[in-house]
Protein backbone atom coordinates (compact mmCIF):
# COMPACT_ATOMS: atom_id res chain seq x y z
CA UNK A 1 0.00 0.00 0.00
CA UNK A 2 1.54 3.37 -1.00
CA UNK A 3 1.85 6.14 1.54
CA UNK A 4 -1.10 8.54 1.75
CA UNK A 5 -1.02 12.27 2.22
CA UNK A 6 -2.21 13.43 5.64
CA UNK A 7 -5.52 14.86 4.47
CA UNK A 8 -6.56 11.56 2.85
CA UNK A 9 -5.30 9.57 5.84
CA UNK A 10 -7.34 11.55 8.33
CA UNK A 11 -10.39 11.54 6.07
CA UNK A 12 -10.25 7.76 6.16
CA UNK A 13 -9.67 7.60 9.93
CA UNK A 14 -12.01 10.33 11.12
CA UNK A 15 -13.93 8.34 13.75
CA UNK A 16 -10.85 6.58 15.10
CA UNK A 17 -9.19 9.95 15.62
CA UNK A 18 -12.03 10.97 17.94
CA UNK A 19 -11.52 7.71 19.89
CA UNK A 20 -7.72 7.82 19.89
CA UNK A 21 -7.26 9.83 23.09
CA UNK A 22 -9.56 7.67 25.19
CA UNK A 23 -9.42 4.13 23.77
CA UNK A 24 -5.97 3.18 25.11
CA UNK A 25 -3.82 4.05 28.08
CA UNK A 26 -1.26 5.37 25.59
CA UNK A 27 -3.79 7.85 24.23
CA UNK A 28 -5.05 8.75 27.68
CA UNK A 29 -1.52 9.71 28.73
CA UNK A 30 -1.31 12.10 25.78
CA UNK A 31 -4.69 13.56 26.72
CA UNK A 32 -4.11 13.97 30.45
CA UNK A 33 -0.62 15.41 29.95
CA UNK A 34 -1.91 17.96 27.46
CA UNK A 35 -4.94 18.97 29.51
CA UNK A 36 -2.73 19.50 32.57
CA UNK A 37 -0.65 22.02 30.64
CA UNK A 38 -3.75 23.73 29.24
CA UNK A 39 -5.27 24.06 32.70
CA UNK A 40 -2.04 25.53 34.06
CA UNK A 41 -1.44 28.06 31.30
CA UNK A 42 -4.61 29.10 29.43
CA UNK A 43 -6.06 32.52 30.27
CA UNK A 44 -9.18 32.43 32.43
CA UNK A 45 -11.41 33.25 29.44
CA UNK A 46 -11.17 34.18 25.79
CA UNK A 47 -11.16 32.98 22.20
CA UNK A 48 -8.95 29.95 21.46
CA UNK A 49 -7.80 28.77 18.04
CA UNK A 50 -7.52 24.99 17.66
CA UNK A 51 -5.29 24.42 14.61
CA UNK A 52 -5.47 20.92 13.15
CA UNK A 53 -8.12 20.25 15.78
CA UNK A 54 -9.29 17.11 14.00
CA UNK A 55 -12.37 15.42 15.41
CA UNK A 56 -12.78 18.05 18.13
CA UNK A 57 -11.73 16.44 21.41
CA UNK A 58 -9.90 19.53 22.61
CA UNK A 59 -12.48 21.92 21.17
CA UNK A 60 -15.25 20.21 23.15
CA UNK A 61 -13.14 20.30 26.32
CA UNK A 62 -12.35 23.98 25.81
CA UNK A 63 -16.04 24.79 25.33
CA UNK A 64 -16.85 22.91 28.53
CA UNK A 65 -14.39 25.21 30.33
CA UNK A 66 -16.19 28.26 28.97
CA UNK A 67 -13.92 29.28 26.08
CA UNK A 68 -15.03 30.35 22.62
CA UNK A 69 -13.25 28.16 20.09
CA UNK A 70 -12.42 28.25 16.40
CA UNK A 71 -11.33 24.84 15.08
CA UNK A 72 -9.64 24.57 11.69
CA UNK A 73 -8.50 21.39 9.98
CA UNK A 74 -7.67 20.46 6.35
CA UNK A 75 -9.51 17.11 6.56
CA UNK A 76 -13.14 17.15 5.51
CA UNK A 77 -13.79 13.90 7.37
CA UNK A 78 -12.31 15.27 10.58
CA UNK A 79 -14.36 18.46 10.31
CA UNK A 80 -17.54 16.43 9.85
CA UNK A 81 -16.88 14.40 13.00
CA UNK A 82 -15.99 17.58 14.91
CA UNK A 83 -19.29 19.23 13.98
CA UNK A 84 -21.16 16.08 14.99
CA UNK A 85 -19.43 15.80 18.37
CA UNK A 86 -19.74 19.52 19.10
CA UNK A 87 -23.48 19.30 18.44
CA UNK A 88 -23.82 16.16 20.58
CA UNK A 89 -22.26 18.06 23.49
CA UNK A 90 -24.39 21.14 22.91
CA UNK A 91 -21.57 23.55 22.08
CA UNK A 92 -22.57 24.82 18.62
CA UNK A 93 -22.83 28.34 19.99
CA UNK A 94 -19.27 28.33 21.31
CA UNK A 95 -17.33 26.42 18.65
CA UNK A 96 -16.98 27.16 14.95
CA UNK A 97 -15.41 24.64 12.56
CA UNK A 98 -13.80 25.42 9.23
CA UNK A 99 -11.16 24.38 6.72
CA UNK A 100 -7.67 25.59 7.49
CA UNK A 101 -3.98 24.86 7.08
CA UNK A 102 -1.35 25.62 9.71
CA UNK A 103 0.92 27.09 7.03
CA UNK A 104 -1.59 29.80 6.05
CA UNK A 105 -4.28 30.35 8.66
CA UNK A 106 -6.00 33.33 7.06
CA UNK A 107 -6.92 35.08 10.33
CA UNK A 108 -6.01 38.61 11.38
CA UNK A 109 -2.92 39.25 13.44
CA UNK A 110 -3.52 38.97 17.20
CA UNK A 111 -6.96 37.45 16.62
CA UNK A 112 -6.84 34.85 19.43
CA UNK A 113 -6.12 34.84 23.14
CA UNK A 114 -4.45 31.41 22.87
CA UNK A 115 -3.58 28.99 20.08
CA UNK A 116 -3.41 25.18 20.08
CA UNK A 117 -1.64 23.01 17.52
CA UNK A 118 -1.91 19.61 19.15
CA UNK A 119 -1.32 15.99 18.21
CA UNK A 120 1.11 16.67 15.40
CA UNK A 121 -0.08 19.05 12.63
CA UNK A 122 3.47 20.41 12.43
CA UNK A 123 4.74 16.84 12.03
CA UNK A 124 2.73 16.47 8.84
CA UNK A 125 4.48 19.43 7.20
CA UNK A 126 7.42 17.78 5.45
CA UNK A 127 9.19 20.86 4.08
CA UNK A 128 11.40 22.59 6.65
CA UNK A 129 10.68 26.04 5.24
CA UNK A 130 6.96 25.42 5.42
CA UNK A 131 7.29 24.24 9.03
CA UNK A 132 8.98 27.54 9.86
CA UNK A 133 6.18 29.43 8.12
CA UNK A 134 3.63 27.44 10.10
CA UNK A 135 5.21 28.41 13.43
CA UNK A 136 5.24 32.05 12.34
CA UNK A 137 1.53 31.73 11.58
CA UNK A 138 0.82 30.35 15.07
CA UNK A 139 2.68 33.31 16.52
CA UNK A 140 1.06 35.87 14.20
CA UNK A 141 -2.55 35.05 15.05
CA UNK A 142 -1.95 34.93 18.83
CA UNK A 143 -2.14 38.09 20.92
CA UNK A 144 1.06 39.40 22.46
CA UNK A 145 1.72 37.58 25.69
CA UNK A 146 -0.70 34.79 24.81
CA UNK A 147 0.18 31.10 25.01
CA UNK A 148 0.81 28.80 22.07
CA UNK A 149 0.64 25.04 22.69
CA UNK A 150 2.26 22.82 20.05
CA UNK A 151 2.88 19.09 20.13
CA UNK A 152 4.74 16.96 17.59
CA UNK A 153 5.57 13.30 17.08
CA UNK A 154 8.89 12.04 18.44
CA UNK A 155 11.53 10.41 16.23
CA UNK A 156 13.16 8.18 18.83
CA UNK A 157 9.82 6.64 19.78
CA UNK A 158 9.09 5.75 16.17
CA UNK A 159 12.49 4.11 15.87
CA UNK A 160 12.00 2.16 19.11
CA UNK A 161 8.64 0.91 17.86
CA UNK A 162 10.36 -0.20 14.65
CA UNK A 163 12.71 -2.32 16.73
CA UNK A 164 10.21 -3.92 19.10
CA UNK A 165 7.20 -4.12 16.78
CA UNK A 166 6.61 -5.68 13.40
CA UNK A 167 7.97 -2.81 11.30
CA UNK A 168 9.13 -3.63 7.79
CA UNK A 169 11.44 -0.60 7.69
CA UNK A 170 14.30 -1.80 9.88
CA UNK A 171 16.77 -1.86 7.01
CA UNK A 172 16.22 1.88 6.53
CA UNK A 173 15.91 2.88 10.19
CA UNK A 174 19.29 4.63 10.24
CA UNK A 175 18.18 6.95 7.46
CA UNK A 176 14.99 7.82 9.34
CA UNK A 177 17.08 8.47 12.45
CA UNK A 178 19.07 11.01 10.47
CA UNK A 179 16.31 12.83 8.57
CA UNK A 180 13.11 12.16 10.52
CA UNK A 181 11.22 12.09 7.22
CA UNK A 182 8.76 9.25 6.76
CA UNK A 183 7.79 10.22 3.24
CA UNK A 184 7.10 8.82 -0.21
CA UNK A 185 10.77 8.39 -1.05
CA UNK A 186 11.48 6.54 2.18
CA UNK A 187 8.56 4.13 1.76
CA UNK A 188 9.24 3.58 -1.94
CA UNK A 189 12.88 2.63 -1.39
CA UNK A 190 11.93 0.23 1.40
CA UNK A 191 9.70 -1.77 -0.94
CA UNK A 192 7.08 -2.30 1.79
CA UNK A 193 3.60 -1.00 2.51
CA UNK A 194 3.30 2.29 4.34
CA UNK A 195 2.75 2.01 8.10
CA UNK A 196 1.54 5.62 8.48
CA UNK A 197 0.97 8.81 6.53
CA UNK A 198 3.62 11.34 5.51
CA UNK A 199 5.28 12.59 8.69
CA UNK A 200 8.35 14.40 9.92
CA UNK A 201 9.36 12.96 13.28
CA UNK A 202 11.16 15.38 15.62
CA UNK A 203 14.03 15.32 18.05
CA UNK A 204 13.52 17.55 21.06
CA UNK A 205 16.37 19.96 20.23
CA UNK A 206 15.13 20.32 16.66
CA UNK A 207 11.62 21.11 17.88
CA UNK A 208 12.91 23.75 20.29
CA UNK A 209 15.06 25.34 17.59
CA UNK A 210 12.11 25.52 15.19
CA UNK A 211 9.89 27.30 17.70
CA UNK A 212 12.50 29.71 19.01
CA UNK A 213 13.86 30.66 15.57
CA UNK A 214 10.37 31.70 14.51
CA UNK A 215 9.46 33.95 17.38
CA UNK A 216 8.07 31.81 20.18
CA UNK A 217 9.49 31.69 23.69
CA UNK A 218 9.36 28.18 25.17
CA UNK A 219 8.25 28.08 28.78
CA UNK A 220 7.95 24.31 29.18
CA UNK A 221 8.77 21.25 27.08
CA UNK A 222 7.20 17.98 28.25
CA UNK A 223 6.96 14.38 27.13
CA UNK A 224 3.30 13.44 27.05
CA UNK A 225 3.71 9.66 27.15
CA UNK A 226 7.36 9.59 28.17
CA UNK A 227 8.83 6.14 28.75
CA UNK A 228 5.30 4.71 28.54
CA UNK A 229 5.38 5.46 24.80
CA UNK A 230 6.43 1.83 24.31
CA UNK A 231 2.88 0.81 25.29
CA UNK A 232 1.95 1.49 21.67
CA UNK A 233 3.87 -1.68 20.79
CA UNK A 234 2.12 -3.74 23.48
CA UNK A 235 -1.47 -4.16 22.26
CA UNK A 236 -2.37 -6.70 24.94
CA UNK A 237 -1.40 -4.29 27.69
CA UNK A 238 -2.25 -0.84 26.41
CA UNK A 239 -6.01 -0.57 26.90
CA UNK A 240 -6.99 0.97 30.19
CA UNK A 241 -9.39 -1.80 31.19
CA UNK A 242 -6.68 -4.46 30.83
CA UNK A 243 -4.64 -2.89 33.62
CA UNK A 244 -5.58 -2.73 37.27
CA UNK A 245 -6.19 0.66 38.87
CA UNK A 246 -2.87 0.35 40.69
CA UNK A 247 -1.05 -0.47 37.45
CA UNK A 248 -2.58 2.50 35.66
CA UNK A 249 -1.71 4.77 38.57
CA UNK A 250 1.85 3.47 38.56
CA UNK A 251 2.28 4.21 34.85
CA UNK A 252 0.81 7.68 35.30
CA UNK A 253 3.10 8.37 38.25
CA UNK A 254 6.14 7.32 36.22
CA UNK A 255 5.19 9.59 33.33
CA UNK A 256 4.48 12.49 35.70
CA UNK A 257 7.79 12.02 37.53
CA UNK A 258 9.79 12.27 34.29
CA UNK A 259 7.50 14.73 32.52
CA UNK A 260 10.25 17.32 31.93
CA UNK A 261 13.24 14.97 32.03
CA UNK A 262 15.17 15.68 28.84
CA UNK A 263 15.71 12.05 27.91
CA UNK A 264 12.08 11.11 28.57
CA UNK A 265 10.89 14.07 26.49
CA UNK A 266 13.06 13.01 23.55
CA UNK A 267 11.83 9.40 23.85
CA UNK A 268 8.17 10.38 23.98
CA UNK A 269 5.64 9.60 21.25
CA UNK A 270 4.44 13.21 21.52
CA UNK A 271 6.35 16.14 22.96
CA UNK A 272 4.46 19.30 23.90
CA UNK A 273 5.91 22.81 23.99
CA UNK A 274 4.12 25.46 26.01
CA UNK A 275 5.18 28.75 24.47
CA UNK A 276 4.53 32.45 24.83
CA UNK A 277 4.27 35.07 22.10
Amino acid sequence: MPISDPEDYYDENSQSEWDRLTATLHGQLEWTGTVAQLEATLPEAGHVLDVGGGAGRYAVWLAEQGYDVTLVDPSRGQRAIAREKIAEHGHEGQVTVGAGDVRDLGFDRDAFDATLCLGGPLSHVLDAGERAAAVRELRRVTKAGGPVFASVMGRLNWLVLSLVGESEHLTDAAELAQTGDYDRQFVAQSGHDAAFTETHFFRAAEFEALLEANGLTIETLVGLEGLASVLAAAPLRQTADELSADERAGVQALVDELREDRTAVDMSAHMLAVCRV
